[in-house]
């Protein structure tokens, strides 16, 4: 682990019509900071020519991608230049000015102390702050926070979509960059392959700045992807982990508990019928096998849930370097 003193601290800014902004968020990014690099995501309002010529912060770098990726593919670019240079932890925020770079310290000490391999930020942690946003943001990130935690197995996170976010570089090099969803599913993404590592994530408070700024993300665009990503990545993750890495009582849990829910609520449902056309009562012992299996499937998914939830990754896996001499 880099000393946090001399550890180098990179900056990524992935730029798509954030002419209006950009400028101001590389203003405010804090001297703890060695490099930004802005990443040009093929902006049809040339932000980063904007920012190379009116830009004179010499620890800019300007990538430019010949055609737009997506904010993933954005990232995954200026992920990659900055393990090129030598940066021991990657710090994320948009250019848009809704993040504060001012935090950027809080996001990166839980990583140089050894707490976490990535963080992410929270809006949700202050109550008074959350009336700040949109209705709207706060009923989908409660959808997309339950579906992330299923499909993840961070049960201890919430706003899964939050891009405000640090990441050590020795857990990047492990990861396949290149292959993580490149537009706004990035994020919970990234997020399902660093539980497969047994990576430690950790929240960081945060407040939200809603302004003037124009987010290009559509709900009912991604509402249909997203819900597919999400049901993908659970049953990766459930094979990943329950039954290609290791065996447990929750391997043997789950297709328990799936089978008897499922025979006991077809069976019921099946037999309600039946004996709802013909007028009659169903039988006692066919209600009770209906209801009994249905119950015990239910109990086995629910110890299977605990364990799920248990089993959310305490230790940073990034490498440890050995203490300095003090000779």
């Amino acid at each position: 682990m880099p000393d946090p003193a001399r550890a180098r601290i990179a900056v990524v800014i992935p730029s798509y019509k954030v002419t209006r902004h950009v400028l101001a968020v590389i203003a405010a990014v804090p001297a703890v900071v060695a490099r930004i690099y802005v990443v040009d995501d093929a902006c049809p309002e040339g932000s980063g020519r904007l920012v190379e010529r009116e830009c004179r912060d010499p620890r800019v770098t300007v990538v430019f991608l010949p055609q737009n990726r997506g904010v993933g593919g954005a990232v995954v670019a200026g992920y990659h230049a900055a393990i090129n240079d030598g940066n021991d932890v990657m710090v994320k925020i948009d250019g848009d000015g809704q993040m504060d770079p001012a935090l950027i310290p809080e996001f990166v000490l839980p990583i140089l102390s050894g707490e976490a391999d990535y963080t992410k930020g929270n809006r949700f942690y202050d109550l008074l702050h959350i009336h700040a946003m949109p209705r709207l943001r706060i009923f989908g990130n409660a959808v997309l926070s339950l579906l992330s935690k299923l499909s993840t197995g961070y049960w201890d996170l919430f706003d899964p979509t939050n891009g405000y976010t640090a990441l050590h570089a020795d857990v990047a090099r492990r990861l396949p960059l290149d292959h993580l969803s490149q537009r706004y599913f990035f994020e919970s993404d990234l997020l399902f392959r660093l539980n497969t590592m047994r990576a430690r994530v950790v929240d960081v408070p945060m407040d939200a700045h809603y302004a003037d700024e124009v987010s290009n993300l559509r709900i009912r665009r991604i509402v249909g992807e997203f819900l597919f990503a999400h049901l993908r990545n659970l049953l990766k993750r459930l094979f990943y982990n329950y039954y290609l890495r290791e065996m447990s009582l929750a391997s043997i849990e789950l297709p328990i508990g799936l089978a008897l829910l499922g025979f006991g609520t077809v069976f019921g449902i099946v037999n309600w019928v039946h004996y709802a056309r013909l007028h009659e009562a169903a039988p006692t012992g066919t209600v009770v096998l209906a209801a009994t299996t249905a119950l015990v499937g239910l109990q086995f998914l629910l110890a299977f849930l605990a364990y799920d939830i248990a089993a959310v990754p305490r230790r940073a896996i990034h490498r440890r370097a050995p203490p300095p001499d003090r000779a």
